[in-house]
């Protein structure tokens, strides 16, 4: 029953290049879509854009539908991008994608009838806000803490990677407005709550 936010946990920036610079455009996104009540929200467009790195792949795997080189695949409600050239940094990463959009198909289907597989989630650059998000894994290494033999503790069987602190990822603007205690699924990522000031 939560709503539905988006966060990019490792972003990548991606530049529209046939999209004008200083335009803004908002597309309806579904609060919930197994609860049409909940209604929608307007999520903001721009020339420049964040997308989640494991959503691109410079040499992809088989049945990758996700954004790769010179492939399609549609921003979720908005517009189908085709990747057509990857800026690295100095030392060989990732520092930007440039794509061009099919600017007939926003939030619609392609006028050539074409298929394209893949969606994706993205934020704009322009309006996405810095947040520390947590991500918990289980606190033992052993199935059934029961099993753990004489001569040993719980300390020897727990999990170093059960809390993981992702820093600077990117979330909806409409977050950083949130109280703390609110419930929100992240889209493709899981449940989440907003923490208090003075939590840990």
């Amino acid at each position: 029953s939560a709503e539905r936010r988006i966060s990019i946990l490792h972003p990548i920036k991606v530049v529209i290049t046939n999209y004008p610079e200083n335009k803004t455009e908002t597309f309806d996104v579904s609060n919930n879509p197994n609860h049409p009540e909940c209604g929608t929200r307007k999520l903001p467009f721009t020339r420049e854009i964040y997308i989640d790195s494991d959503d691109f792949a410079e040499v992809p795997p088989p049945k990758f539908f996700r954004m790769k080189p010179d492939g399609e695949v549609r921003l979720m409600g908005a517009y189908i991008v085709k990747c057509n050239e990857v800026i690295k940094n100095d030392d060989g990463s990732i520092k930007e994608i440039h794509c061009t959009a099919d600017l007939e198909t926003g939030n619609g289907m392609p006028v050539d009838g074409r298929k394209v597989k893949g969606t994706i989630h993205w934020l704009s650059s322009d309006y996405a806000k810095d947040a520390n998000i947590m991500l918990y894994d289980f606190l033992f290494d052993i199935e059934n803490v029961n099993d753990i033999p004489e001569g040993k503790t719980f300390d020897d069987y727990l999990n170093k990677s059960s809390v993981t602190k992702i820093e600077n990822a990117k979330i909806e603007e409409s977050l950083s407005l949130s109280n703390p205690g609110d419930k929100f699924q992240f889209v493709r990522t899981g449940y989440f709550v907003k923490k208090k000031k003075n939590e840990n």
